[in-house]
């Protein structure tokens, strides 16, 4: 009866276990959703500027400006700004007007997104040309070759950042708050009082049945 007793809690426990469990499940699931959906809202966001710079300079392109005239003046240095930049390349693949560098030296491009270029007439990547150097860039197709905008994704990685740290702990304060009342359902109801006026968990501790 003393082993009995001292183990009064273990259905209690389960059915705190079995209420929670889908509940922790049902948690983790929504706080992985919602973080998904607000990083992707933050990252395809960041592509829009570039797309109409892109869009515009192609358009110029295709009216007879000359490549140098499409590109902003100002040179961009990609590990340290966050000014937009604009790099025009012919049917080859090969850079004949820029306002972006690295170091000093033409950012190297990855040719292979010309490739999907001609087909879908526009892209948007993420580049980087290296470590802790990464932008949102669109490439558009003019009639000579692609233009690529970007930008500095350091400002939206901070944003997301942010959202993961908010996401994770909002996640484990709702997994803590769920846990408590599964809890203390599971105590409650383990203890309710059947029509005999004892205990039902008192009464099976009685009967030897725990």
């Amino acid at each position: 009866m003393r082993g009995v007793s001292q183990r009064w809690w273990l259905p209690a426990l389960w059915r705190a276990a079995t209420i929670w469990v889908p509940l922790a499940v049902a948690v983790t699931g929504l706080a992985a959703l919602v973080y998904g959906a607000v990083q992707q809202d933050l990252r395809q966001t960041a592509n829009d500027p570039q797309a109409q710079l892109a869009e515009d300079a192609a358009a110029r392109l295709d009216a007879g400006a000359a490549p140098d005239e499409v590109v902003p003046g100002a040179t961009v240095e990609m590990a340290a700004s966050l000014a937009p930049y604009v790099i025009v390349f012919d049917a080859n693949g090969a850079q004949v007007a820029s306002s972006a560098q690295l170091h000093g030296a033409a950012p190297p491009f990855p040719a292979s997104v010309f490739d999907s270029t001609r087909a879908r007439g526009e892209e948007a990547i993420t580049w980087q040309p290296e470590a802790g150097v990464r932008s949102a860039v669109v490439v558009h197709s003019w009639r000579d070759g692609f233009v690529v905008a970007g930008r500095s994704l350091r400002l939206t990685e901070q944003r997301e950042n942010q959202i993961l740290l908010l996401s994770a702990g909002m996640w484990l304060l709702t997994l803590g708050a769920t846990a408590c009342a599964a809890l203390l359902v599971g105590f409650v109801t383990g203890t309710e009082q059947p029509r005999g006026g004892r205990p039902a968990l008192i009464s099976r501790i009685s009967a030897g049945s725990v």
